[in-house]
């Protein structure tokens, strides 16, 4: 079958890509290498898949409504994991038509190629910002998403709706799923990771927000592909409960949400901590008050997603860590 995967020269979209060409699936990828940060490494992920017969690499901006629908009429995709989006928190109150843009006009055109295409599921990334002031440890999908507080995650709560709207009017499987702050080896710049690196080995300041007193369910890459992997050949069914709704699923819709993270909720000083010993050096620390926008905490209720795969994710933090640093100081040639 032919799987289209957007945002192939992005983080989740390239590793995810790389799994499914070496497991012999025809792949087509698409991406518009956004300047968003750096694009030599975004052309450094997408010569990994290069070397592989089954990958069509396409550039196209997802707001191109003629280009994305010749491109379904051309492929005609089985399965479209669609991960392209304008990502950051921060960023999206400095460039919010970015986000308008990327994250619902883009999605609009996703939608439309799906149904016409007959899209046998669509897997589309959320995010656990989605979850806003919610103050309930661990996250659930059976938890209220009805105040975001960046426009970010209000454009991943909408994307969720639009969803299940084309999956109940035109009965499109789809799958949204919600990431925890994913991590690991040719990771984005702009997260804390990639920063924090950076900075502690040139020896320049690190700002940590909220004082210190953040913690989050650090997801390993590896552990969120291997969830996608095993999710594309589950598709939702309605389903109703006897009060004629579901957690998670839809009464009226093939449709679902899972939370796709560890529930294992890390302290950011710990985060910090491991940075360093894999560096060998100190981290000069500036501390910072929470920034708007962001949450304090995150944790991952994913009994949604055993029930589904018989499976959740187990990579550690610390293992996780040294595999990040350990790439970093390969693909830069750092000491």
């Amino acid at each position: 079958m032919t799987i289209l995967v957007t945002g192939t020269a992005g983080f989740i979209g390239n590793h995810l890509a790389l799994r499914l060409l070496e497991a012999g699936q025809q792949v087509v990828g698409l991406d518009n290498l956004t300047p968003y940060y750096d694009v030599r490494l975004k052309e450094a992920r997408l010569k990994r898949l290069a070397q592989f017969s089954g990958f069509t690499d396409v550039r196209m901006d997802l707001e191109d409504r003629p280009g994305m629908q010749a491109l379904f009429e051309k492929h005609k995709p089985s399965i479209v994991v669609h991960l392209a989006a304008q990502a950051g928190v921060r960023y999206s109150i400095d460039a919010p038509h970015s986000y308008i843009d990327s994250n619902l006009v883009g999605l609009g055109n996703v939608l439309e190629g799906c149904r016409q295409s007959k899209t046998e599921h669509l897997l589309f990334a959320s995010s656990s910002s989605v979850y806003g002031v919610n103050t309930k440890m661990p996250f659930s999908t059976e938890d209220p998403v009805d105040h975001p507080i960046s426009l970010y995650a209000a454009t991943k709560r909408a994307g969720e709706l639009m969803v299940h709207t084309y999956a109940h009017l035109f009965n499109i499987p789809a799958t949204c799923l919600r990431f925890f702050t994913v991590y690991g080896p040719w990771g984005r710049p702009d997260m804390a990771l990639f920063l924090f690196t950076d900075a502690i080995r040139q020896g320049k300041p690190i700002k940590v927000f909220n004082n210190g007193h953040m913690r989050r369910a650090f997801t390993y890459i590896d552990d969120i592909v291997e969830s996608i992997v095993r999710l594309i050949p589950c598709t939702p069914t309605p389903v109703k409960s006897e009060s004629g709704l579901a957690p998670g699923v839809s009464p009226v819709a093939p449709f679902r949400v899972l939370n796709l993270g560890s529930s294992e909720t890390v302290a950011l000083e710990r985060y910090i901590e491991l940075i360093e010993e894999n560096l060998a050096r100190k981290a000069i620390k500036e501390y910072m008050p929470l920034q708007a926008g962001d949450v304090p905490a995150t944790s991952a209720d994913v009994t949604d997603l055993q029930s589904v795969i018989d499976w959740r994710p187990t990579t550690t933090v610390e293992t996780g860590v040294k595999n990040f640093i350990a790439w970093y100081k390969e693909y830069y040639g750092a000491n």
